[in-house]
């Protein structure tokens, strides 16, 4: 009965790790694409990791999420018109 309890205690663990990574490399991905953006201007990336944050807010989906940036980026009011 212990070998079971072990084995699934190992499974479950490995299963929560895994999704753990995930969500991890998920938040690191999305935050290097919304700096990418911004460049190497210290204000655009604040403004970039702001809109991130309210991009996650509104559950802007991960297909949509690459064009929302680019439109919010777009929209930067430091831009040189």
């Amino acid at each position: 009965m212990l070998e079971y309890f072990i084995i699934a205690f190992a499974v479950i663990s490995g299963l929560y790790f895994h999704w753990w990574l995930m969500v991890r490399i998920r938040r690191w991905s999305n935050r290097d694409l919304a700096l990418s953006m911004a460049g190497e201007d210290q204000a655009k990336r604040d403004y970039m990791l702001a809109q991130l944050t309210e991009a996650q807010r509104l559950k802007v989906g991960r297909r949509e999420l690459e064009a929302w940036l680019q439109r919010a980026a777009d929209a930067y009011p430091g831009n040189s018109a």
